[in-house]
C-alpha cells in the first residue's frame, strides 16, 4: 500500500509540472496582443523613429499563410514545407524470462520498438496576412504539423545493409535485440500556404522584422494550425485536468503512504 501511495504521488508531481506548463500556455494565448502585419510594421517603425532601430520587442499573436520562396523538401514524401519531422522505427519481438514466486521461469515473446532514425529541420518564413507579409525565425518553437506518411515495412534487409523507402535511404546498424518484424516510417511537415498562428516576440534587432522566441521563458513560442479560440480551449482543458488528476492522486497516494505507515 506505501508502494502504490508513493506512485500515485509521484504521479502528482509529474502532473504538477504538466499543470504548470499548461496554466503558462493559457497565459501567453491570453497575453499576447492581437496584431496584424501592418501594425506591427507601424509600431517599430515609430519605436525607431523615437529611439533608435534595434531595441523594440513585443509579444504578439497573428493568424496567416505560411509562404516561402525557397522551402524544404520533406526527406521521405518530398512535399514542399518550412518544417519537418522525420521519424523510423523499428519494431521486432523478444523473448523475455519471466520467474514467479515459486521460482518457475516462463519464456514469452513481446512486441517492441525502437526509434532507428529521426531528423528534423526548419527554415525561417514568411507569414502572410491581408496587410502584408512578416519574416519568422522558428528556431525553438512548439511546432503543430500535419502527419503526411504513417506506413509499416515489413524487413526484407539484410543485416547491416542501408535500408530504403522511396528515394530516402539510410545505413542502418546491425539490430542487437531481437528479431526485426519491420520498419514504421513517420513524416510530418508544416506545409506552405497553410493558415497558421503565430505567439511569440515581434523584434527589429535583425535586419529585417521579424517574429521568434521570447526572451521571455514564461511567454510560449507556438506555431499552431488551430485558430485562437481553439488553442485558448485546448489549453484551458489540459489545465482543468492535470489540476484535477494532481490533487486527486496527491491526495489518494499521501493517504495509502499514512495507512501502510501506520
Amino acid at each position: 500500500m506505501t508502494v502504490f501511495g508513493g506512485i500515485l504521488v509521484f504521479i502528482g508531481i509529474i502532473l504538477f509540472f504538466i499543470w504548470r506548463s499548461q496554466r503558462n500556455r493559457l497565459a501567453s494565448i491570453r497575453s499576447a496582443r492581437l496584431s496584424t502585419v501592418a501594425d506591427i510594421q507601424q509600431i517599430a517603425n515609430a519605436v525607431a523613429q523615437e529611439i533608435g532601430p534595434g531595441s523594440w520587442r513585443e509579444y504578439v499573436k497573428l493568424q496567416g499563410k505560411v509562404q516561402c520562396n525557397q522551402p524544404l523538401l520533406s526527406q521521405i514524401q518530398q512535399t514542399e514545407c518550412v518544417h519537418y519531422q522525420t521519424t523510423v522505427v523499428r519494431e521486432y519481438e523478444e523473448v523475455t524470462t519471466q520467474r514467479d514466486d515459486q521460482g518457475k521461469t516462463t519464456q514469452e515473446t513481446q512486441r517492441k520498438s525502437e526509434t532507428v532514425a529521426s531528423n528534423t529541420q526548419s527554415i525561417p518564413f514568411q507569414i502572410l496576412d491581408s496587410t502584408g507579409q512578416i519574416t519568422v525565425d522558428p528556431s525553438g518553437a512548439e511546432i503543430e504539423t500535419v502527419q503526411i506518411l504513417e506506413e509499416f515495412q515489413p524487413d526484407t534487409q539484410q543485416s547491416g545493409s542501408r535500408l530504403s523507402y522511396g528515394n530516402f535511404s539510410f545505413s542502418l546498424d546491425t539490430p542487437n535485440v531481437g528479431r526485426t518484424i519491420g520498419y514504421r516510417y513517420k513524416e510530418s511537415i508544416l506545409p506552405i500556404d497553410r493558415d497558421v498562428l503565430v505567439l511569440g516576440m515581434a523584434t527589429d534587432t535583425a535586419q529585417d522584422l521579424t517574429i521568434r522566441k521570447p526572451s521571455d521563458p514564461t511567454q510560449k513560442f507556438i506555431l499552431s494550425l488551430k485558430i485562437e479560440e481553439e488553442l485558448a480551449r485546448a489549453a484551458s482543458r489540459g489545465t482543468k485536468q492535470a489540476l484535477y488528476g494532481m490533487v486527486i492522486c496527491l491526495t489518494v497516494g499521501v493517504i495509502l503512504i499514512l495507512i501502510g505507515l501506520a
